[in-house]
C-alpha cells in the first residue's frame, strides 16, 4: 500500500522566521524526504530584497511555492490580509499541520487561519514572554500559543510561563533552532574579512548595532535617546548599524540622522554577514531578540536597548544587561561591557530542529 507523506504548510514572513526555518526545513529535506513535504508560505511582511530574497538563496531554504507579498500598514490591516490569503492556501493544499514560528502578524495570521479551518498548529518558540501587552509581538505569541496543539518551547523557562498559564498539553523543550543555526554556520560566515575591511573595522574593537523595534522607532523621545547614546559609544569606538528600510525612513521623517554623529549607517545585512560581524564585535547592542542570543552563542557582550527580555538566562548569565532606552545606560553600559559567566547552554544541544521533526512525525 502507497503510504502518502504528511504534508506540512510552514508559514514564514520576517528574517528570523526565514533562519529558523531553514533549520527545520534542511533536516526534512535531508533525512525525511519521504516522510514529509513541505510547502513553503511566505506572506511577504519583510520584502525589500535585503530583508527576504537573499535569505533564502544565502540559507538554501527552498523557494516558497507561495509568496503573498502582504507588507505595510496598521498591524490589524495587515494581519487580516494575510489571514484572508493564508486560508485560500490552506485549503487548496489540505495540509496535515502548519508550522509556525515566533511572533510576528505572520505568525498570528498562520495560526489563526489554521484553527478556523481545524488544522492542527505546530509552533516554534512558544512559550516565550516579555510580559509587556504594550508589545504586539507579546499578544501575536499569546494567541498563537492559546490555538497550537503542539508547543516548542527552545527554554525551561518557557515551558514554565505556559505551565502558568495552565497549558501542559502538547508542550515540549526541544531546545533552541537558533542554536541549531548558530553551530552550523559558526566559522562559515564567507567573506569576514572583506566585510570588516569594507567597513574598515578591526577585530573585537568595534560595536555593532540595530534598532527596529516600534516601541522604540516610533517614540521620538526614545529613538532620539538612543541616537545620542550610540553616538557616545562612537567618541570611543567604531559603531555600525544596519538600519532596517521603516527604521532609515523614520531617522530620516525626523530628523535624526546628524544626532548619530560617527556611527557608520550601512543597509540590512545578509545573514551570513550579520554573523560575521556579531562574532568579530568587542559588543552589540541592540533590540532585537535574535540579535541578543546570537550574541551569547557567540560569547560577545550585548547591550540590550529594551525594558524587558525574553530571554531572560542571558541576562541571569550577565552576558547581557538591559538599559531601555537611556542615553547614559547605553554609553557606559557598551563601553565597559565584558564576558559573563562561562557555562553549558540553556538552549540546548543544537538538535532542537530534529526533535521537531520527530515529534512531528511521530
Amino acid at each position: 500500500m502507497l503510504i502518502m507523506p504528511r504534508k506540512i504548510v510552514t508559514v514564514v514572513g520576517a528574517r528570523p522566521q526565514f533562519v529558523k526555518a531553514a533549520a527545520i526545513s534542511r533536516v526534512i529535506r535531508d533525512d525525511h524526504a519521504g516522510a514529509l513535504q513541505e510547502v513553503l508560505l511566505h506572506t511577504g511582511q519583510h520584502y525589500d530584497r535585503n530583508m527576504s530574497q537573499v535569505f533564502f538563496d544565502e540559507l538554501d531554504v527552498p523557494h516558497p511555492k507561495y509568496n503573498l507579498e502582504i507588507s505595510g500598514g496598521h498591524h490589524g490591516a495587515m494581519t487580516g490580509r494575510m489571514l484572508e490569503a493564508i486560508e485560500t492556501v490552506l485549503i487548496a493544499e489540505k495540509p496535515d499541520w502548519v508550522l509556525i514560528y515566533g511572533d510576528t502578524n505572520s505568525t498570528l495570521a498562520g495560526a489563526l487561519a489554521a484553527v478556523k479551518l481545524h488544522i492542527p498548529v505546530a509552533h516554534v518558540e512558544a512559550g516565550l514572554r516579555s510580559f509587556n501587552r504594550i508589545m504586539p509581538e507579546e499578544v501575536n505569541r499569546i494567541v498563537a500559543d492559546r490555538v497550537a496543539s503542539l508547543l516548542f518551547c527552545p527554554t525551561n523557562s518557557a515551558v514554565a510561563n505556559l505551565a502558568m498559564e495552565g497549558i501542559v498539553d502538547g508542550v515540549t523543550n526541544v531546545g533552541d533552532v537558533m542554536y541549531d543555526v548558530a553551530l552550523f554556520y559558526r566559522g562559515r560566515s564567507a567573506g569576514r574579512e572583506a566585510i570588516l575591511e569594507s567597513f574598515n573595522l578591526t577585530p573585537g574593537a568595534f560595536a555593532l548595532a540595530t534598532c527596529h523595534r516600534a516601541e522604540n522607532t516610533d517614540d521620538p523621545l526614545r529613538l532620539r535617546a538612543i541616537c545620542l547614546g550610540l553616538a557616545d559609544i562612537a567618541t570611543q569606538m567604531d559603531v555600525v548599524l544596519p538600519l532596517h528600510p521603516r527604521t532609515r525612513r523614520l531617522l530620516s521623517e525626523n530628523g535624526m540622522i546628524p544626532l548619530l554623529g560617527r556611527v557608520q549607517l550601512v543597509d540590512p545585512l545578509s545573514f551570513l554577514g550579520m554573523l560575521a560581524l556579531e562574532q568579530a564585535a568587542r559588543v552589540v547592542v541592540t533590540d532585537s531578540g535574535g540579535v541578543q542570543k546570537e550574541a551569547y552563542f557567540y560569547g560577545v557582550p550585548c547591550v540590550t536597548m529594551r525594558d524587558e527580555t525574553e530571554w531572560v538566562e542571558t541576562i541571569e548569565l550577565k552576558w547581557n544587561r538591559l538599559v531601555g532606552a537611556s542615553r547614559d545606560l547605553i554609553a557606559s553600559a557598551a563601553l565597559s561591557a565584558g564576558p559573563g559567566m562561562p557555562g553549558t547552554s540553556p538552549y540546548g544541544d543544537g538538535h532542537a530542529a530534529q526533535r521537531i521533526v520527530d515529534t512531528l512525525l511521530s
